[in-house]
């Protein structure tokens, strides 16, 4: 099939309607197996609705191996590679194929997670049709004009973003500072779903010394580790310069970089003595944090950031700037540091402190563990349940 054309078969065999209290439409751009936070915080939202025998039906683009719908009923569209992310796809303008589908089998709300060119399709689509919909604000796509070069568009993405949103009942966001932000910016309705996270995948006792022994490193010398996407975006250089900060006064230091990204290759041939890993399953990667020591986070564009806490629950000790899920989890040089928000050089002091002792990095991570652990996804689903519900009754009233 041409990738521009709009499978209307694959839609309009929707799901018999099961007992499920609501029918939910959730609409992405990215999704498993893909490996980054929106994907994952996407499948935990939808397991766990389903698993409370709510009918979900995820649309998004069509994957490699992907034919028309899973057991599940989720809808593939044709798709583009996006440029620069391998194994990564967008969706294309899908309204005709949405109406034919939705006009047949209406869900009882359209839940859009990103704003490109299939969420725009869903949103003209369920308003159309007077069905609720809500929408999901996971990534500051205005920043990285930014980090790309485009700081012209700023103001332009701005714009697109706020009457994406606006033409929503509820803006989703992970963290209260976001939603206050938002609301400067003209957001309306925006509302604070915070993320969990797994705390049987990551733990403590995944530490493996035969993983830190392919390494070429003791059980008492220190494992620097950054997760993540590979991208200019993520501000990894800095991250880069603290490493070779705390080398100079610790020479046993090894620096771990686990993920893939457009900035790979680039950044592990200038750096042929930090270890790029690309992405891993997650067995390996739980594994990988868990017998690290430090964590050096130095993104400056998340609107969350589910690695920080995924690393204190494994318990390392974190090095963050002071928002985010790092602001909202950490307690300062109890359970890791907090730099002042784009204080570079403070980021680097912090990073060589907590390094040059390694006990007090040990006593950050157990006290970072206990504080991520009680993150539960299971209280986060209860929050989004609530909000869909409350959304979909303000159009039945």
């Amino acid at each position: 099939m041409h990738p521009g054309t709009i499978d209307v078969a694959a839609l309009m065999d929707p799901p018999t309607r099961t007992t499920a209290s609501m029918r939910v439409a959730l609409v992405t751009e990215t999704w498993r197996p893909e490996i980054n936070g929106v994907a994952m915080t996407l499948g935990r939202l939808v397991d766990g609705l389903r698993q409370r025998h709510h009918c979900v039906t995820v649309v998004r683009p069509r994957q490699d191996g992907d034919v028309g719908a899973d057991a599940h009923g989720d809808i593939t569209l044709p798709s583009l590679p996006v440029p620069r992310y391998v194994g990564m796809r967008f969706g294309l303008p899908a309204r005709l194929g949405l109406l034919v589908r939705w006009r047949r089998t209406p869900p009882d709300l359209v839940h859009i997670a990103t704003e490109g060119p299939l969420g725009l399709s869903a949103l003209s689509a369920a308003r159309e049709l007077g069905i609720a919909v809500t929408s999901g604000f996971h990534t500051n796509f205005h920043d990285y004009t930014r980090h790309y070069g485009l700081g012209l568009l700023y103001g332009s993405v701005a714009r697109y973003l706020r009457w994406f949103h606006n033409r929503t009942r509820a803006t989703l966001v992970p963290t209260a500072v976001q939603a206050r932000d938002l609301g400067r910016l003209g957001f309306r309705n925006v509302h604070t779903l915070s993320r969990g996270v797994d705390a049987e995948l990551y733990r403590p006792s995944k530490r493996s010394q035969r993983l830190r022994d392919s390494w070429g490193i003791g059980p008492d010398a220190l494992v620097c580790l950054l997760v993540g996407r590979v991208a200019a975006e993520k501000n990894i250089p800095l991250a880069l310069q603290a490493f070779r900060a705390i080398r100079a006064v610790r020479p046993d230091v090894v620096m771990v970089v686990v993920g893939d990204g457009p900035e790979r290759a680039r950044l592990a041939a200038g750096n042929p003595d930090i270890r790029f890993t690309g992405a891993l399953d997650p067995e390996s990667l739980a594994e990988h944090y868990a017998s690290g020591d430090l964590f050096l986070y130095p993104s400056l564009s998340e609107t969350y950031g589910n690695v920080a806490l995924e690393a204190m629950a494994s318990g390392l000790a974190v090095v963050a700037f002071d928002y985010a899920a790092p602001a909202m989890h950490i307690e300062h040089r109890v359970s890791g540091m907090l730099a002042p928000f784009d204080d570079a050089d403070e980021f680097i002091r912090m990073s060589v402190e907590a390094a040059c002792d390694l006990a007090w990095i040990r006593r950050m991570g157990a006290q970072a563990c206990v504080r991520a652990s009680g993150q539960s996804w299971s209280s986060i689903i209860d929050q989004f349940e609530a909000i869909l519900t409350s959304a979909r009754e303000r159009v039945c009233s």
